[in-house]
């Protein structure tokens, strides 16, 4: 099966990482290889390692980065690539970019249960072991979809919604896509049918419990930047509110000096910026890209750089 992916942002986000011939760099989330190929064909004597977690992406980076000796395709969550990084020998890197969300391969594959636009099994797992969306659908109390429902898609009809599911599974398990959107369709009023499909937002949330999304989004961030040398960089390409939203507080965090109360007439806590905004506020996908890919509308990046080592 071929790995059909259009990377988003993909000048904006090559040209944030300021790439050197002969530095290293991390994508932690090779997809297809997009971003990857391009980081990948700057470099000289330098070196690429691209992690993902999902099998099928893993084998269309390994065969598009084929033509390129330095890259190297790791299985694994980026959550996890300080140690994926380390094991291979490496201490510090020059750049990481982070393209967090679903892929359009993903999406697009009716069995891997992503979508609501396809009647397939309810999956939704990115690395393809584990827990499924069924898993939770089928065995969670009300006020734990609830929960899952309000928090990661900010749906506001998730009690009734969660309600909804807990008493159509009394009758029979809730297996496929289309099963689950209709329980979702049948559970919420007219009006919230208006802008779309009202399972959009359950359907996010339940993706994001699957997978962890949330807490590997957090671990990764303190990875990535215990990673980077002095000038190194991180760029983080979102798709919702709830990621950029980390990503921004975090940045904004990093960025920070002086801690000391706002009451204090002068500084006493001696602390300042380790890293540095490399752009003010988000790149967004111009014109052009949106009208060729119509997925780069809610994309944003956002990029940092160190600017010295810890106080």
């Amino acid at each position: 099966m071929s790995f059909h992916h259009v990377s988003v942002l993909p000048e904006e986000t090559i040209a944030s990482l300021q790439i050197k011939p002969n530095g290293i760099y991390v994508d932690g989330t090779a997809g297809g290889g997009g971003h990857s190929s391009a980081i990948a064909a700057k470099l000289t004597t330098g070196r690429l390692i691209a992690i993902d977690r999902d099998p099928d992406a893993l084998r269309a980076a390994s065969e598009r980065l084929a033509p390129y000796p330095c890259a190297t395709v790791v299985e694994g969550n980026f959550s996890d690539m300080k140690g994926i990084v380390n094991g291979l020998g490496i201490d510090r890197v020059d750049g990481v970019l982070l393209d967090i969300g679903v892929s359009s391969h993903q999406i697009d594959t009716p069995e891997r249960g992503f979508s609501f636009h396809y009647d397939a099994p309810l999956d939704m797992r990115m690395s393809q072991k584990g827990t499924t969306a069924a898993d939770l659908v089928n065995t969670l109390s009300a006020e734990e979809l609830a929960k899952i429902f309000f928090e990661y898609g900010e749906e506001k009809f998730a009690r009734s919604i969660a309600a909804g599911i807990v008493k159509a599974r009394t009758i029979a398990p809730v297996e496929t896509t289309l099963q689950l959107a209709d329980v979702i369709a049948e559970n919420v009023p007219a009006k919230a049918k208006r802008n779309g499909h009202p399972a959009r937002q359950c359907f996010q949330a339940l993706r994001i419990a699957v997978n962890g999304e949330l807490d590997a989004l957090s671990k990764g961030l303190d990875e990535a930047t215990e990673l980077l040398k002095v000038n190194g960089r991180l760029s983080v390409i979102t798709f919702h509110s709830l990621e950029d939203r980390m990503v921004k507080q975090r940045f904004a965090n990093l960025c920070k000096g002086c801690i000391c109360p706002p009451e204090f007439p002068v500084c006493v806590c001696g602390r300042t910026p380790v890293f540095r905004l490399a752009v003010k506020g988000v790149v967004a996908a111009s014109e052009k890209e949106l009208k060729e890919n119509a997925r780069a509308r809610s994309a944003k990046l956002r990029t940092i750089e160190r600017i010295k080592e810890e106080n």
